[in-house]
């Protein structure tokens, strides 16, 4: 078993020269602690990966030396494995259902005409079942179609039809593979946020074995891509983090001791340099804007996020003045880095629609600018495609705040953390011996794609969020505050839209951060490594029951998470809700 030290670590953002504050003093009654300063400030600005421990391996009387290297590679041996699970469970029997569910009878037939025709085009009503009967062999229309989403996300889509084909396996291939490389991602991210593989490869596990991300990844919808690069967007710009706190490390001066010791000069003036995991991030983030548009949102949350990294950096540095230090050395080059860098990325998804005809052939209002656009006061400074593409934004923006057209399975955010109204993506009810339902059935079965969280980690979930807030208000640890800010990020403005028409399954886009949030809530149950004995396996054995309790509660809902006939009566005893019906 490996360590979990840094589950319980304090807090790294204080700085040696700042003294005890009145309102510190008034939050101890609350768990605040103001961490002591001691040993080498390289050690708290870039802390040490938890070492891994081999007792497990001698324990399987696993030889010494394999055990050795197991114990060297378990950083990435124990996320390729959790990724492994994860990924036949998400490819497992991937063309079932064999049908358009939900919202793949749009964004499957627009990916399809995306990576043929450069923009999305206007389908006969009747397409789907021609699609299905002939295997995708069907001619593409011309006409152009008003859609209202960038076309990333579809281009993603579009991608595994072109390898596989025009049918279900093929438009569900890049979402079942983001979802497999986003559990990789989550494991690599948790470790390096952690320190400690064991809690990153539980992060990962817990999403792996997630109901909403499972079924995400089983569809070709939108969101699904869009979680991915939000996602990996934080993986880019958590490997920044660390990769300039290095820098700033190496800047400092070492007494006699070898011990680097805080330094103003050096934590004031010291240059990062050049970013690329900063232009990285910026790339991932102009990728989850061109998907969908609240990406936008958490393109946001995420900047400031990682300037007040770059503050704390230099506060535990020794800079006396960290935000004016920030502000000179810093804050310029973090916008150029990721805003510039996501608008350029957000512009050239487009270059399918910008290249198509203006003469009413191309893609839609693509002649808006040269037909009706001729008489604006830009048209000296902007080039037809810039307006006519400004001109399609903003109808699509006033749709996007003005829907409000009421659908069955549409939800208010507030119910959303505890997977209060799920969405059916697919139901039929097929007759004992039909289509697997079984013969003794004695009445019809049910057969149901349902999007929603596994219950057990979404309602433990709720938990992990009020230990992360409360980690971070008064434990000043800044990794509770970069899974708050993912949370928040993906789940906040939604509440600023409860009239519009919205649904639950926009919350796979923080669904990363609430397994993190819940590996570190267990983390904390297991206990630090200084603990004795009977605590440590006290706090194990809970962890792992819950844990075995959120897998349990995967396999038991599984048949409605992948469309497999069951008995009416079984399918009634999982509607544990009135409202999942």
């Amino acid at each position: 078993m490996t360590s979990t030290a840094s589950s319980t670590d304090t807090r790294q953002e204080q700085s040696p020269l700042e003294q005890r504050q009145t309102w510190q003093h008034r939050l101890r009654r609350f768990g605040h602690r103001t961490p002591a300063v001691r040993g080498d400030v390289r050690d708290r600005l870039v802390p040490p990966y938890a070492e891994p421990s081999g007792r497990l391996w001698k324990t399987l009387g696993v030889p010494p030396l394999l055990a050795d290297r197991l114990v060297r590679w378990s950083g990435w041996d124990g996320p390729l494995l959790v990724t492994l699970v994860a990924g036949v469970l998400r490819f497992w029997n991937l063309g079932h259902p064999k049908a358009v569910i939900f919202d793949e009878t749009y964004y499957a037939k627009d990916a399809w005409a995306l990576v043929h025709r450069g923009f999305e085009v206007n389908w006969d009503k009747e397409v789907n079942r021609l699609v299905l009967d002939s295997g995708g062999n069907v001619p593409i229309p011309t006409d152009a179609a008003y859609v209202v989403h960038p076309p990333v996300g579809k281009y993603v889509i579009g991608l595994g039809e072109l390898i596989f084909g025009f049918d279900p396996f093929g438009w569900r291939f890049m979402t079942a593979l983001l979802g497999t490389l986003s559990v990789l991602m989550l494991c690599r991210i948790g470790r390096r946020l952690f320190r400690s593989t064991f809690l990153g490869c539980l992060a990962g596990a817990l999403m792996a074995v997630d109901g909403l991300h499972f079924v995400m990844s089983r569809t070709a919808l939108l969101d699904g891509v869009l979680m991915f690069f939000v996602l990996a967007a934080f993986g880019c710009l958590l490997i920044d983090r660390d990769k300039a706190r290095a820098k700033l490390a190496a800047a400092l001066p070492v007494d006699a001791d070898g011990r680097a010791r805080p330094d103003v000069d050096a934590a004031e003036n010291t240059r990062i340099g050049f970013r690329p995991w900063r232009l990285a991030a910026g790339l991932m983030l102009g990728l989850a804007i061109g998907t969908k548009w609240n990406g936008l949102y958490i393109m946001a949350a995420f900047c400031v996020m990682s300037v007040l990294w770059d503050v704390g950096a230099r506060r535990v540095a020794g800079a006396a003045r960290p935000r004016l230090a920030v502000l000179k050395r810093d804050l310029g080059w973090a916008f150029l880095s990721t805003v510039p860098v996501a608008v350029f990325t957000y512009f050239a998804s487009w270059t399918g629609w910008i290249l198509s005809a203006t003469d009413g052939s191309g893609g839609y209002y693509r002649d808006w600018a040269t037909r009706d656009g001729r008489t604006s006061d830009w048209a000296w400074l902007f080039p037809d495609w810039w307006r006519s593409l400004w001109h399609y934004e903003n109808q699509v923006y006033d749709f996007h705040v003005g829907l409000s057209s009421p659908h069955t399975y549409e939800s208010n955010p507030w119910s959303w953390i505890v997977a209060g109204r799920p969405v059916s993506y697919f139901y039929e009810s097929p007759a004992p011996g039909v289509d697997g339902c079984p013969v003794d059935a004695g009445e019809k079965c049910a057969q149901e794609v349902l999007a929603i969280g596994t219950p057990m980690l979404w309602w433990v979930g709720c938990l992990a969020l009020l230990y992360v807030l409360w980690r971070w208000a008064f434990r000043r640890d800044w990794r509770a505050g970069a899974i708050a800010c993912g949370v928040a990020a993906g789940y906040v403005p939604w509440f600023f839209y409860q009239e519009r028409t919205i649904f639950y399954f926009y919350a796979i886009v923080f669904v990363p951060f609430l397994c993190l949030a819940v590996a570190m809530l267990l983390g904390a149950v297991v206990g630090p490594p200084r603990s004795s004995d009977t605590r440590r396996v006290a706090g194990a054995t809970a962890a792992g029951v819950l844990t075995l309790l959120i897998a349990w509660n995967f396999i038991y809902f599984w048949p409605i998470y992948t469309g497999t006939p069951i008995p009416i009566d079984d399918w009634r005893s999982r509607m544990w809700l009135d409202t999942w019906v």
